[in-house]
């Protein structure tokens, strides 16, 4: 048996966006007996555990619960951990999930854990954002000395791949994206349905429009919010998420008088989001940047229409009739920072309804053959794991 060191921020329970689904839903699919995964993450919550075993995860917390102090030297406090965890488990591989887990990935080589490790880039912010900020700047060469050193850099999609040699990267570069959450087999209630719709204000001939995003710059959904006012009465907005927006969003709403069209969920678990795409008639998201966009992918397995941007790894899989009449269309993409053509595109999958019928079905069968779990993990096993541990270690590490 192999054994992995992950380095990641965040972790379940408390903290869940898609690169902490990512490494749960391959980790679940990969036998124990084949690969023992261990991770040093933050302790956010005082009252987490030190130490815990989730799913295939022996999780190792570190830090003072929920101070800042415990953020800014989680690099210092994950590296001395992963020495100390070495002596008794001996890894034989790292995994650095996300552009600054580098800082303790190269703090734990220094410190004399010198195994081949993996890189993932699942970043959702912009490029700039992540290396170009003034307080990032004097940290940069450790960032690219953990580029440069790295035995596989493992990317969700096209977009970031150009990050890895931009940083000077000159190895293997895996594209492989995350998964999509699929809708579940058994269908909800329709009492259960319609008591969700009541308690969003959904009436008989409304058109609900859903963003499931954090409410931050990012995500753009004061775009959408300014389409919404551009648009019959009947449409409203459901914003499923929470972020430092939410304040601005909602003064917005008020300043341009569509306080009845726009209800605000919040944060919501996991599996209530597939709840409320099920009410749910148009997924609209505009980022202005994304590493990949599994909400997206997620809205296109549920079988509604999607509104997006073709920014960062969106291009990957946002193909439009009119931008890229040489591939099939799997969703409607409009120009970021312009809520006009949101309008259009609303009332184009409205006034359409055949050709909304093809672009949803091909969208559908998209994420089904490209973007399923099972395959990902097998792709993680087989390109970027064998690689680090040796290929006779991986012939069929998943379940």
């Amino acid at each position: 048996m192999k054994k992995i060191l992950i380095f990641s921020l965040a972790y379940y329970p408390a903290q869940v966006g898609g690169a902490e689904v990512a490494i749960k839903e391959i980790t679940d699919r990969i036998a124990p007996s084949d690969i023992e995964f261990h991770m040093v993450t933050l302790r956010f919550n005082a009252r987490a555990l030190a130490d815990e075993h989730i799913g295939n995860v022996h999780v190792h917390r570190v830090g003072f619960g929920g101070a800042y102090l415990s953020k800014i030297l989680f690099p210092l406090l994950a590296a001395f951990r992963a020495r100390r965890l070495n002596k008794s488990e001996h890894f034989d591989a790292l995994w650095a999930m996300m552009t600054y887990m580098l800082f303790p990935l190269v703090l734990a080589r220094a410190l004399g854990l010198r195994v081949p490790y993996v890189l993932t880039l699942q970043d959702g912010d912009s490029y700039e954002k992540v290396f170009e900020r003034w307080y990032i700047r004097p940290f940069t060469p450790l960032l690219d000395l953990g580029f440069r050193k790295a035995s596989v850099v493992q990317t969700i999609s096209t977009y970031l791949a150009g990050w890895a040699k931009k940083r000077g990267y000159k190895g293997a570069i895996e594209v492989i994206p995350n998964g999509a959450s699929l809708p579940p087999q058994q269908e909800y209630a329709p009492e259960e349905l319609e008591a969700l719709r009541t308690q969003v204000g959904k009436k008989a001939g409304d058109v609900l429009l859903i963003s499931v995003s954090r409410l931050v710059h990012q995500k753009a959904i004061d775009v959408v919010i300014q389409a919404l006012a551009l648009l019959p009465q009947n449409i409203k907005l459901l914003p499923v998420g929470d972020g430092d927006e939410r304040p601005m969003l909602e003064q917005l709403v008020q300043t341009l008088q569509l306080g009845e069209r726009v209800t605000f969920v919040g944060q919501v678990e996991r599996d209530m989001t597939a709840k409320y795409r099920a009410i749910a008639d148009i997924f609209v998201t505009p980022s202005r940047t994304e590493g990949l966009g599994i909400a997206f992918l997620s809205a296109m397995a549920a079988g509604l229409p999607v509104i997006a941007t073709q920014e960062g790894g969106l291009a990957d899989f946002i193909f439009d009739s009119k931008k890229n009449p040489d591939k099939e269309p799997t969703a409607w993409a409009v120009d970021k920072d312009n809520p006009a053509q949101i309008a259009e595109a609303v009332k184009n999958i409205l006034n359409n309804p055949e050709q909304t019928k093809k672009v949803v079905a091909n969208a559908k069968q998209m994420v089904e053959q490209k973007f399923n779990w099972e395959s990902i993990s097998k792709q993680m096993s087989q390109k970027v794991f064998a690689r680090v541990l040796g290929e006779q270690a991986l012939t069929d590490t998943t379940k």
